[in-house]
């Protein structure tokens, strides 16, 4: 599917995935707020890959999950400060923290199964993954 991202008013971004229309902008002082800056569409696609991959998961698989909630944050440190980073020690590492709740009638090892296969979802593999942005301009 392509994504097509044209500039709005200020610093908004209209993008059309689809037949779906959304809107980003950056917070108050630099946007206008009118929707979620771009790094928390990115968290949104890596939440919603999860919840749907999960369920999925657990339908095929007839466990009683009725409730996925992931909550996801993102920030940014030193490698140095990172015990599990193997960047050079003065770069900058990207950390995405997901919390998973999980609700139905499941079983230890479900719950860790589904935690497994929450890292399996195409948008997780694409951020963990080797990845090459190939950038064509037309004028």
């Amino acid at each position: 599917m392509k994504v097509i991202a044209r500039n709005a008013r200020n610093v908004q971004v209209e993008i059309t995935a689809g037949s779906h229309t959304l809107l980003a902008d950056e917070p108050l002082g630099v946007g206008e707020d009118a929707g979620p800056d771009p790094y928390a569409l990115l968290l949104s696609a890596l939440g919603a890959c999860k919840v749907m991959t999960m369920m999925m998961y657990a339908k095929r698989k007839g466990w009683t999950l009725t409730d996925v909630e992931v909550i996801l944050d993102t920030y940014k440190v030193h490698a140095k400060d990172c015990e599990d980073c193997e960047s050079n020690p003065d770069a900058r590492v990207d950390i995405i923290e997901v919390e998973l709740r999980l609700k139905g009638d499941l079983s230890a090892d479900q719950i860790q199964r589904l935690e497994e296969i929450s890292e399996r979802c195409p948008v997780h593999r694409t951020l963990t993954g080797e990845v090459k942005i190939r950038t064509t301009i037309e004028v």
